[in-house]
């Protein structure tokens, strides 16, 4: 009997686990609104501004841009500057005609040339206020696990940084970042070295209105972990530090808030996130996204430092399928889906691998050294 309401209770769950469907709300929101991402700064262009359209709710395709859209920018003396479409929703503006400046204000324009959205849509006037030099970008080592008798120690690289503004003129500060490290395979093969970049995705904001002193020490940048080969040879990071009005910072805030609450149905929504573009024709319609106007300060370090407990992407578990003598003439009848390294083992031997990212470096980056790589050796 006990046996029997066993066999019957697992046919329950199982009837039970087939029939879950996902689950996808009914709300008010508008589907399909217009997302605005763009920034212009006082450094050379040229700037983007990027137009789409935001999707429902459990979509699951990309966004849809917006094409064929006039675009353009203003400022407080009369000018106006028109910017290029050079890919579908993608708006340029002229190196040649137009850097932002300090003390100027700017406004975004946008005609939507469709039958379906004739619409105009402008930015709120927004100043570009100054930023000051980074003070400083440094790195600390962080004890991840303790070496002990069974297992060996690990560490990551905490970036932290120092700015201040003795004019007190920049109290919202914005940060992003570029890392690129290099990376070596442990084989002698012609595409040995490269190096990999990757941007910030996270949001960096802070603001000194609160203090007395328009300083900020010891900001938590970006920490690097040892689950990635990032700090194994060489690493370099570069950050840009951005002015902002409060109300920017207020956006920013937002969605950094959004960011951490995730999971509910009650959690904060896109939407819910004013932006500084608005609907000329329809002031009721909702508008996503911010435009940006700021000055930009930026700072390198370069970190060639021991850390423990690096991963080895490039160990025999993760590369090596089978080694064979390296005489000439190589075997026949090598399985041709195998690629062929040229090991450094002694006596000589050529491995085979089913991965071509172990033979190939450039499969991960590139190995045209960086332009900046010899500023630090």
């Amino acid at each position: 009997m006990k046996y029997t309401l066993q066999i019957l209770l697992l046919f329950i769950l199982f009837i039970l686990g087939s029939c879950i469907s996902q689950f996808i709300p009914q709300t008010s929101e508008d589907k399909q609104l217009l997302v605005v991402e763009g920034m212009i700064t006082d450094q050379p262009g040229p700037y983007t501004i990027k137009l789409s359209r935001s999707l429902p709710l459990g979509a699951k395709s990309n966004a849809t841009p917006v094409k064929g859209c006039t675009v353009s920018l203003s400022d407080d003396i009369g000018n106006t500057y028109f910017l290029a479409e050079t890919a579908a929703g993608i708006y340029l503006t002229d190196n040649s005609q137009f850097q932002g400046s300090i003390g100027r204000f700017y406004t975004l324009h946008i005609n939507i040339n469709s039958p379906a959205n004739n619409h105009t849509y402008e930015s709120t006037p927004i100043e570009l206020k100054p930023v000051p030099p980074i003070d400083s970008v440094y790195y600390e080592k962080v004890t991840i696990q303790a070496g002990t008798n069974t297992s060996s120690a690990e560490e990551g690289c905490q970036v932290y940084l120092n700015t201040q503004d003795p004019s007190s003129q920049c109290k919202y500060y914005r940060w992003e970042f570029t890392e690129t490290w290099e990376f070596i395979l442990p084989y002698a093969v012609p595409n040995k070295t490269c190096w990999v970049s990757a941007n910030s995705n996270m949001i960096n904001i802070k603001n000194t209105s609160s203090i007395s002193e328009d300083k900020i020490v010891r900001y938590p940048l970006n920490f690097v972990s040892n689950q990635t080969d990032r700090l194994k040879v060489k690493y370099s990071i570069l950050v840009n530090q951005y002015s902002l009005n409060e109300d920017e910072y207020q956006y920013w805030d937002k969605l950094q808030n959004m960011s951490q609450q995730v999971g509910s149905l009650y959690d904060i929504i896109p939407s819910s996130v004013s932006s500084n573009v608005y609907c000329l024709d329809n002031p009721n319609e909702k508008v996503l996204g911010y435009f940006s106007v700021s000055s930009m300060s930026s700072k390198r370090i370069f970190i060639k430092d021991h850390f423990a407990g690096m991963p080895d992407p490039y160990s025999a578990g993760n590369c090596i399928a089978d080694t064979i003598s390296g005489g000439a003439p190589l075997p026949s009848g090598l399985n041709s889906t195998v690629w062929i390294i040229i090991s450094n083992l002694m006596p000589p031997y050529v491995v085979t691998t089913y991965s071509k990212g172990c033979y190939d470096c450039t499969v991960r980056g590139t190995n045209v050294e960086p332009s900046f790589w010899t500023d630090n050796k």
